[in-house]
């Protein structure tokens, strides 16, 4: 049998060292090493959309990889990736080492300087406990679940504050909770979070109860979700904004960990501000979108965010997708100009600028009672539908929205020259 090898090094050096004694081993077939982390993570979600058979059977990870640390990389793969074998490579081939990374969900640990017995045998039997893992959930039951053990993660940011970022996360939580699906929805706006004030929910525990928690388990994380009447499971910002800084990237990725093996679906309300925690959950996603409005100061924040994240290697710009919220037809800013500024991938459904109908519920914070005729409503359901968020899609989403935006035409005056010329900046 043929094993299939995913090397990740930051170090070219240590890439080509890997490649080259990997290329030596019976069988093997060693893909084009990843230089990072976001990189690695990217190629295995792109192989599993495909097919779990396409999933390399070992992944090396290096301990110099970046930017996320390689545990926390391991544990994230282990997680999101369970029938992948992963090999740590480390300086450090102690056992305390050794023991942190097999609670990471390492399968071995091998030691720098390479050789080429020890890589051959921490090589092989992580391809066979790879083969066993998919032996044993059969086809059937490892394609259901090609992002990991649970569910999917959806994130959703903003580009300014007021673009509408929270109402789209909760509707797109009680759209995927009316398919059927088991949906959790988490206020990772973590100083500013209103998702429990859209709802009309008051509950004493929250998100920052769960960082200081080492092991998040599954009772654990029910004494801090709160059980809505709407069918969702909330995880809310906690009530004093300054508890925030409790929730850093660790913190985050465990917490988000936890999810995705109690729930199908994890919506994640990101706010509009970059911190360690959402960069993370960002990161880790399966789908990330990103809410803009049709104006120039949306836009081009839309796009320093994008730039941002890919600075800080969190995500590409071509793997984000973009709700175009509060459009019209005589917007002149259409969402083919807004993708092709900021190089995402604008969402075939804009919603509507239509905020008397959402007044009423808004103001009386229960946007779960938005009436189903809201045209607003149906296409944030008929969104969540086209980013597979719904059960049955067919069914869930109230009616048909307005007309893809791709098909659109842009009027070249006004705002839009303005944008043109920032361009570039």
């Amino acid at each position: 049998m043929t094993t299939r090898i995913l090397p990740a090094a930051g170090d070219p050096d240590a890439a080509r060292v890997l490649v080259t004694l990997l290329s030596q081993l019976p069988a093997a077939e060693p893909a084009g090493p990843v230089p990072d982390s976001t990189s690695l993570l990217d190629t295995l979600a792109r192989l599993a959309a495909e097919s779990i058979d396409e999933l390399p059977e070992v992944v090396l990870v290096h301990e110099r990889i970046g930017p996320v640390p390689a545990l926390e990389l391991i544990r994230e793969v282990a997680l999101r990736f369970p029938a992948v074998g992963v090999v740590l490579v480390s300086s450090d081939a102690g056992p305390a080492l050794f023991s942190a990374a097999m609670d990471a969900g390492a399968r071995g640990l091998a030691g720098l300087p390479l050789a080429y017995e020890e890589l051959a045998a921490r090589v092989q039997a992580a391809a066979q406990w790879s083969v066993g893992v998919r032996r044993h959930l059969g086809r059937g039951a490892a394609e259901a679940f090609p992002a990991g053990p649970g569910g999917r993660v959806v994130t959703v940011t903003g580009a300014k504050g007021g673009v509408g970022t929270t109402f789209t996360a909760v509707q797109f939580a009680l759209a995927a909770a009316a398919s059927g699906r088991r949906t959790a929805l988490v206020d990772m706006d973590l100083q500013a979070g209103d998702v429990g004030s859209y709802l009309d929910v008051q509950f004493r525990r929250s998100i920052a109860d769960l960082a200081g928690i080492q092991d998040v388990s599954p009772r654990v994380l029910q004494d801090a979700v709160y059980d809505d009447r709407t069918g969702l499971a909330l995880l809310l910002a906690p009530a004093d904004g300054e508890r925030g800084e409790e929730v850093d990237e660790r913190a985050a990725r465990h917490i988000i960990g936890a999810l995705r093996g109690r729930y199908e679906l994890v919506v994640i309300d990101c706010g509009t501000q970059v911190t360690g925690a959402n960069a993370a959950a960002v990161e880790t996603a399966d789908v990330a979108v990103m809410v803009t409005t049709p104006d120039v100061i949306a836009v081009r924040a839309a796009k320093r965010m994008v730039r941002m994240w890919e600075r800080l290697q969190v995500r590409k710009a071509e793997d984000t997708a973009m709700v175009v919220n509060r459009w019209s037809r005589h917007t002149e800013i259409q969402p083919a100009l807004i993708e092709k500024i900021t190089k995402t991938r604008a969402t075939r459904t804009p919603v509507p600028a239509a905020f008397k109908e959402l007044q009423a519920v808004v103001d009386a914070g229960r946007v779960q009672d938005l009436d189903n005729r809201s045209t607003v409503k149906q296409a944030l359901w008929t969104l969540a539908g086209e980013l597979g968020l719904l059960a049955a899609p067919d069914t869930a989403a109230p009616t048909a929205a307005p007309a893809p935006g791709a098909s659109l035409a842009v009027r070249a005056s006004g705002p839009v020259a303005r944008l043109r010329r920032g361009r570039e900046g």
